[in-house]
Parts: C-alpha cells; structure tokens; sequence
C-alpha cells in the first residue's frame, strides 16, 4: 500500500483536505510519530498508525478514502495519552503533539491544528513520563578535528547547560558519566564514528537522532550561548576556548527548542567539566562497584539506595549527581563535611541530642520534616518557563515557598555551606502572594477543565461563574412568576441539551398562553415556548460557560508571563532545596549507619581504620542481624600495593570494593563506614573486577578482562586506586600466571598506582619480597573436619591454600566429584614437593639470544681478504655464490 506519509514533499492535491493537513504536518517531522488531535482522541495515520499499533497494542483500523486508497488508522483518548507516551518514549520513540489551535465554529474547513511540542527520550518535562529520581539528559556530540569531541548536555527541567571536551577515545567514559537518555550527532560523521555510536545505543540504551550537519556549528553556537546567558564573553564560566562544545551546544540548543517550541528561557547557567577535574570513574568500576545499578541491572541494593533517604525528588537527583562527579578538588567535598558536621549536632552551639549518636539531631530533624512534602520546585519551575505548568503543581509550588521560607529561619546563625543554602532559599517577593490570590485552594487537574482561579481574583470570571450557579434559581422564579401571571397551574420551566431553556404547556392548558409566548416544540401532549425575557437569559447562560473556560484559561496565560520574572529565583531556590536534601540524607545516614568524617591530606595515602562495605553491612544487618567484620587499609608512599590471597567467598572482593568505596564516598563530601580515614589526592578509582563477555563485540571472557586490564594500565596515575581481582584466570594456568605477574610488576614498577591486587595464583605471593612497596595480606579461614570457616579478616601474610574444593562443597557439588577433587589435589601437591626446581616470575626478562649464523655467514666471517691471492679471491666469491644458490 502507498505511504503518503513517508514521502519528503507529499502531493496534497488529491487528498482531502484534512490529511492534505495532516500531511504537510507530517512532511515537518518524517522521523517522529505524530499524534494528530481529533475530538477526544490523537489518531495516527499510515505508517505512524501501524507502527503504534505493534508497539501499543492497539487496534489498526481503515477509515474512508484520501487520495483513493484506504486510510490507515489508530488512536488514543487525550485524557490518557501520557500512559501512551510513556510506552513509547521508554522504547526510544518521539512523538510530535499536534493540537487543535483554531475555533472549530470559525474554521470553514479543517480545523487549524499544528504541532504544539515534541516529546523525545532526552526532552521529557511531563511529570508522569518522569522518574522523580533521574533527569532525562540531552547529549549533543560534535566529532572535531585532531581527534577531539565537543560535548554539551542539558536537562531540559534543570536550569544549567554543561560544556566539555575530550579526546575521540574517551567518548563511553563521558556518556557513562552523564548517562543520556538520547544523543544528538551531525549527519555526516564518519562511518566508523558512526558505528561506535550505533554499539553505543545499545550499552548504554540511549536514543540516537541525526541533525544536519549546518546545525554543528562553533560560531552559531558561541552566539547562541551568549545569547542564552545574556553576557558579551564566556570568560567567566572558562568556555571561551572549547570550539568544539560550542558546536555542539549549537545544536543541543536548536533541538531542544524544537522539541519544546519555544526559547529555553530557564536555562541561565553554565558549567564545563575538564578531564582534570573530576575523579575517573570508568564505566567498569560504576558497573562493579554498583554505584546506582546492581551488576543484575537492578536500582538496589546499591550504594546510592543506601544513601537515598531524601525526602524530595530534586535531593535525590542531587546526591546522585554528587555520587557520580566526586571533584578531584577537595574544597568542595570538605565544605559538605563541615555541613553534615553541624546537623549532625556535632557544634557545641547546637546543643547535641541527650541521645548521643544513638538519634538523629534535633536541628536535622525539623529541618528534614519541612523538607517532607516539598513539590519538586525544580522541575515546576522549568514547567513554569516552558508554560507547561498545571495548576495543582503551583498550588505545591505555593505550599514549598511557605516551607522554604521556615527553613531558612531554622537555618539562621549557621556559617560555611548552610549559610549560603539559607541565602539562596529566600522566596522571590511577591510570588507567593500572587499564587495564592490567583490559584483556588484545589483546582482542577488541568485548565481545560475550568475550576483553576480564585473566587474574588477576577470580576468578569465572577459574574460567569454566578451566571452558571444561581441557573436553577433563576428557572425556579421564572416558573413561579409565570404561573402566577397566566393562571397554569402545571406550567413548567425546563432545560435539556438538544433545544435548550423552554416553558411546558400542556394541550388542556393552551388557550391560557400569553401571546409573547413563541412555539419552540410540539409534543404529543404538550407545547413548549420561549419568551424574550427567557431567551435572553438563554443566550447569557448558555455561553456563560464557554466564556467563564476561555477567560480562566486567559487569566492562566497571564499568570504564567508574571511568574516568568521569578523564574531565576526560584531556579536558585530549587537548588538549595536539593542541596539541603542532599545533605540532610547524608546526615542521617551517618548517624543510622556510624559512619565518620575523613579527614584529607596533602601526602599519598589510603588509611582506613576498621572500615565496611556499606551495602553489605546494610543487607547482613536486614536479612540476618549478624555484625560485618571490619578491616583496616593502610597504603602510603613506601606500601603502595597489596597482594590479597585466600579463600573464595572469603571477602577479598568485598574488601576491595569497600576500600574504593569508602575512598568515593570522601570525594563526594559523605562521611564513611570505618572508625576514621585519611585519604591523600586522588584522581581516579579503576576496576578489573569480575568474569564477563561481550559476545555482541566478539570478546571472549579473556579478551575483555585482557582489555579492561590493558585500559587500567594505559590510564593509571600514582594518584589512582586500582582493584585487579583475580586478573589471569580465563586462559590457561601458566599463561594466567605469567600475565598477572607482569601485570603487577607494572603498576608496582611503572604506574605506581594504590594497588589490592587479588589472586589465587600463590607462586605471586613471591612478589613482595622483590617489590619494596608490595605487602602480602590475606583473608583468614580455618577447617573444621571437612567444613570450612569463613572469618572474613584481613591478616598479614600470604594465605596457606585457597579451600577450593570446601567452597565446592557448600556449593552443593555431588560428594563423588569433591572426593574425586580431594584425591587429585593431594596427587598435584605431591608432585609439586617432588620438584626441587622453583620458577622465578620475577626475574627480568633474559637478553634475546643471538641466531645462529648462516653458511653464508660463516664463510664470510672465515675469510681473511689481506691473506688471499687475485685467484683464491675470485674461487673464495665462486663458492659464496655456490653456497647462496644452495641456501
């Protein structure tokens, strides 16, 4: 069947009016499906219609003809098309909404309609498309010229624009580090960029969308941020010299205005991230270390559900972004301790809770308590600037300004980071009053329901509004009057849809009709009239209603352009809610939990006394009540590496993660799960952790640990924290172990990086004798009979034997394969005590030996020229080329 939608430039002569509308509309936005407003459904046509019909499940249907072919339908009520949406967007779809903008009574032909937004996977605002927890990020990527990649990214309910560069190589890490839900990219980068972004779609499930190639331009892109910043330079958000971010915040900018019709006028701030800046936290040890998703893909148990205790969505969004981009900086993340610090009760002016650490403190309770119920102010204020706002979401917005105005009070007297929260959470003057005077106490969902504005806030919407409530009244005295002056006892005033306002005659009564009575129906047993005195009235209350719709909605316009002027400062206070949310989960986390301030040097170093995984303290303390064993790490200029050995299930893996954890969670400003901590800089926490493949990527097990290990090493500083786990086992035992052997060597030798390098392999408990900063640690566990022990210390030394075969054993292998396994182990270290020779993985590579040298070489080499006569010269060359012929 032809597909009229599909074509660039349709021909719209021959098909009738409306889908010669719907057709040029569609023409606007091939690649988009548009609903298509008709009465109380959005209909899709054609191919639009058949792909929502696989994708919704909803019925496909052929109405009428256009053009002479059948047109293909399907569609979805209006009054719950955010359900629809939210179907589509979560499969990577866009949906162009086009509304009905005309009178349907003025429109001599089809009624004007056009499209009114574009809802896409990186441009969501509605709420109900939304996770209160996440933003949906926008990533536009410019492929530059010597290798480098301009970024920009937004959120269009946030109100900052973020600019980077980085290196060709470095793309996944930023798109795991800003986690786009759609990413914008020129029509004509390279194939093979192309191709890195099409494997990059399907890791990171985002959207792709193509834009044209003029959009990515670095000079439209530094006037359009100037332009949107309102400043004459990008001096003082250091952006001046990131061409390439220019270019792709050209079209960031183009397409989200696009897809929101209209200007981005909340969006006020800028901030650019430079590769220095932020601690490195690849996509493997996000993933490992299951910093907000479970290597199950699952939202918990992680890190970030333990820390979540907020009691807002903008403080959730907050503390995940403070997990996700801990500073290399330490300013920042020692000011958020001295925060948690004073609503923890920890100054002495605050008069610290009876309870000791034992209950939350009364200044972090009151405060959290008026959090409790706060709107989300940032995402109602984008709302506000992109006039897509709800009634009842500034009826919240009205309730949170209250609320921020008594936080401020209570934060009064404090100093540092409270301080400037307390500052910034001033509600803008008047903004308050002029919702409440405007807004009724519960109005209606939406606007187009009527039931928005206050009595008293308008006299015109009054006098409709009283035209419409005193009808009955009205009717009711006519009736009474009329009877009175005709003498009809039954007379009757009536109202019904189809004719409208009437007066009832019965047959036995007609000849008692007044003569200003006008027949408007006969009935078999009765007449019914209109008088002018009623018909006026019909007029008055009829369009009353119609009248008091459209004039709510105008004085719900004219609210939105004077609460434009507030949206700057409701941006800033957003954020300070968000920040002091943010804080106050932190705060309590580290009473519930016992945690500790860090403390930061300038000197290289990891100290942890008696530190814990904090997700696992939490699950043990949930699911069976036992305690978590702590451990202590030290590691420092001249014990810089660690070599684990010890049982499976024995904790190695969990010591190391709560290490870098606790190392991430001093960066971000937490305090930490240990009895005290001293960190030195640092500037990056890699992992290797794990046995997985990419069969998508022909990548065997091994050749994904070889290459995430190869990646470790490339990008490891002195100033990095690595996590190599068992590194060298998916490939035969000595190739493993030669490998981990070298692999070590590196980052002791070269790299230099804080290493807890765990292993079986005990041939590399050998390592620290001939490697100053290295340090034999093992986790302990002891046999019982044929049992094994698990004490989950952490101990000097190496480990005597990894209990392979007893880990087996509580696996529930059968009984015949563990004593078979017992027998052929006892066999295997029999032989080895027979062997007197020992293997030294840690010698230097011998000098390469020379070859051996060819005939030709030899026979050369025996000749000595001076010693030879003219004809022992000419036989001697004879018999070279003798022998090279021969060879």
């Amino acid at each position: 069947m032809p597909n009229p939608a599909a074509a660039a430039k349709p021909d719209l002569s021959a098909h009738t009016p409306m889908m010669a509308q719907y057709l040029a509309i569609k023409s606007q936005h091939p690649d988009t499906l548009v609903f298509y407003r008709m009465g109380d459904f959005y209909e899709l046509f054609y191919s639009d219609a058949e792909k929502a019909a696989r994708l919704l499940d909803i019925t496909l249907t052929k109405r009428g003809n256009s053009a002479g072919e059948p047109v293909v339908m399907a569609g979805v009520p209006f009054h719950s098309v955010e359900g629809y949406l939210a179907r589509l967007i979560k499969q990577g779809e866009s949906v162009a909404i086009c509304e009905q903008v005309g009178e349907v009574a003025a429109s001599k032909g089809p009624v004007e309609r056009k499209v009114v937004r574009v809802v896409t996977p990186g441009t969501l605002t509605d709420t109900e498309l939304m996770n209160d927890k996440a933003e949906a990020m926008l990533l536009a990527v410019h492929q530059g010229s010597r290798h480098r990649l301009g970024l920009a990214w937004l959120s269009v309910t946030q109100g900052a624009l973020h600019l980077a560069e980085c290196a060709g190589d470095e793309l996944e890490s930023w798109v795991a580090r800003i986690g786009p839900s759609e990413l914008l990219f020129s029509a004509e980068v390279t194939p093979a960029f192309e191709q890195r972004l099409k494997a990059l779609r399907m890791a990171a499930s985002l959207s792709l969308t193509q834009r044209p190639q003029f959009q990515f331009d670095a000079g439209l892109g530094l006037r359009k941020l100037l332009e949107q910043l309102g400043s004459a330079t990008l001096a003082a958000w250091r952006a001046d010299d990131l061409a390439q971010a220019h270019a792709a915040a050209a079209a960031l900018l183009a397409y989200a205005e696009h897809t929101q019709g209209r200007a981005l006028s909340h969006v006020q701030d800028l901030q650019v991230q430079r590769d220095d800046e932020l601690i490195d936290l690849p996509v493997t040890t996000r993933r490992n270390l299951e910093l907000v998703q479970t290597l199950r893909g699952e939202d918990s148990p992680t890190l970030f559900s333990l820390l979540d205790t907020c009691m807002t969505g903008m403080g959730s969004r907050q503390l995940k972004g403070w997990l996700l981009e801990p500073r290399r900086d330490r300013s920042q993340a020692v000011r958020r301790h001295e925060a948690i610090g004073v609503l923890r009760g920890e100054r002495p002016s605050l008069q610290p809770s009876p309870r000791g650490g034992e209950g939350v403190d009364r200044l972090l309770e009151t405060l959290r308590g008026e959090l409790k119920g706060c709107s989300d102010v940032e995402r109602i204020t984008a709302r506000i600037a992109l006039r897509q706002v709800r009634p009842r979401e500034l009826v919240g917005l009205r309730q949170s300004l209250a609320k921020a105005a008594a936080l401020s009070q209570r934060l009064q007297g404090l100093e540092g980071l409270l301080a400037e929260v307390r500052e910034q959470l001033a509600p803008p003057a008047g903004c308050a009053g002029l919702l409440a005077q405007t807004l009724l106490e519960e109005p209606a969902a939406l606007v187009r329901d009527g039931g928005v504005i206050a009595t008293g806030h308008d006299a015109e919407l009054d006098e409709l509004r009283e035209i419409q409530d005193n009808c009955d009244g009205f009717l009711l005295e006519l009736e009474t009057r009329e009877k009175a002056r005709t003498g009809i006892a039954n007379l009757r005033v009536q109202y019904n849809k189809v004719h409208g306002f009437y007066i009832e005659v019965t047959q036995g009564q007609l000849d008692k009709v007044p003569a200003d009575y006008r027949r408007r129906q006969t009935l078999k047993n009765a007449e019914r009239f209109i008088t002018p005195e009623l018909k006026a009235f019909e007029d008055k209350a009829l369009s009353a209603q119609d009248r008091a719709l459209a004039r709510e909605k105008w004085l719900f316009e004219r609210l939105l352009d004077e609460l434009q002027a507030h949206v700057p400062a409701l941006t800033r206070l957003a954020r300070a809610l968000s920040a002091l949310d943010a804080l106050g989960a932190l705060a309590e986390r580290s009473l519930t939990l016992n945690w500790c301030r860090p403390e930061f040097i300038k000197e290289p170093a990891i100290e942890i006394a008696q530190g814990r995984h904090p997700v696992v303290e939490a699950r043990l303390a949930e699911t069976s009540g036992s305690a978590f064993i702590a451990n202590d790490t030290r590691l420092g200029p001249k014990q810089r590496m660690q070599v684990i050995t010890g049982p499976n299930m024995g904790g190695k893996s969990t010591y190391m993660r709560q290490v870098a954890l606790i190392c991430l969670l001093a960066a971000m400003g937490a305090y930490v799960p240990a009895q005290a901590c001293r960190l030195g800089p640092m500037d990056a926490i890699h992992t290797r952790i794990g046995a997985a493949d990419d069969l998508a990527n022909a990548q065997s097990t091994f050749m994904l640990e070889m290459t995430e290990a190869a990646q470790i090493l490339h990008a490891a500083t002195p100033q990095s924290l690595v996590l190599m786990d068992e590194i060298g086992r998916g490939t035969s035992t000595f190739d493993g172990l030669a490998l981990a052997s070298g692999i070590a060597a590196h980052l002791h030798d070269r790299t230099q990086a804080f290493t807890l390098f765990a292993t079986h392999y005990f041939e590399l408990t050998e390592f620290p004798a001939r490697h100053h900063a290295a340090l034999n640690v093992h986790v302990s566990a002891v046999e019982s009979g044929a049992d094994i022990v698990f004490l989950h210390e952490i101990q000097p030394g190496p480990a005597s034997r990894s209990y392979g075969i007893q880990v087996a054993r509580l696996a529930g292998m059968p009984a015949g394969v563990v004593n078979h396994a017992r027998h052929a182990l006892s066999s295997l270290e029999n032989q080895q005590l027979l062997s007197r020779e020992q293997v030294d993985l840690f010698a230097p590579p011998p000098a390469a030996e020379a070859p051996a040298p060819s005939a030709v070489e030899a026979a050369v080499a025996a000749l000595d020229p001076d010693a030879l006569s003219p004809r022992e010269a000419l036989d001697a060359l004879y018999a070279l080329k003798k022998k090279l012929g021969d060879g």
